[in-house]
């Protein structure tokens, strides 16, 4: 499982530049050396920055990478439906910090949490932002 994390994260590390320039759409891009260091992205610029490419702009599972998938990622605007009726933040956090583990024991998605604590090294309390803004922005993306 160690070698998957590694493999995920390096993979991500690729994939960012890639990822950000599809999905800025013609947004100014910021110059990341201006922000102050304790600077924590919102949710909605992180979704681009991690999610999109696999999740898609929309977050319903047909990001431009999802296709070479072996398992389609999720529809991120059924969490609350799919979990009763209300967003799962618990869930969500568990996931993007440790990653879903699927029956067979290989990991579904990218790992996010390690990515985040290399960003923001030495701050566990940045990691936590980081989730709850990512989290937050999801809610708001739940459909009835």
């Amino acid at each position: 499982m160690g070698r998957n994390i590694v493999r995920w994260t390096l993979v991500a590390f690729l994939l960012l530049p890639i990822v950000y320039s599809v999905t800025a759409n013609g947004r100014p891009v910021v110059d990341q050396s201006q922000l102050p260091p304790t600077y924590i992205p919102p949710g909605d610029q992180m979704f681009r920055q991690f999610c999109a490419a696999c999740h898609g702009a929309d977050a319903k599972g047909h990001g431009p990478l999802s296709y070479s998938l072996k398992v389609p990622p999720a529809d991120l605007t059924t969490l609350a439906k799919r979990h009763g009726g209300k967003f799962p933040y618990s869930y969500v956090s568990d996931v993007l910090l440790f990653g879903k583990v699927a029956p067979h024991g290989s990991q579904e998605m990218p790992t996010w949490g390690p990515l985040f604590r290399y960003l923001d090294k030495p701050s566990e309390a940045a990691v936590r932002q980081r989730i709850k803004n990512l989290s937050n922005y999801l809610a708001t993306l739940q459909e009835d």
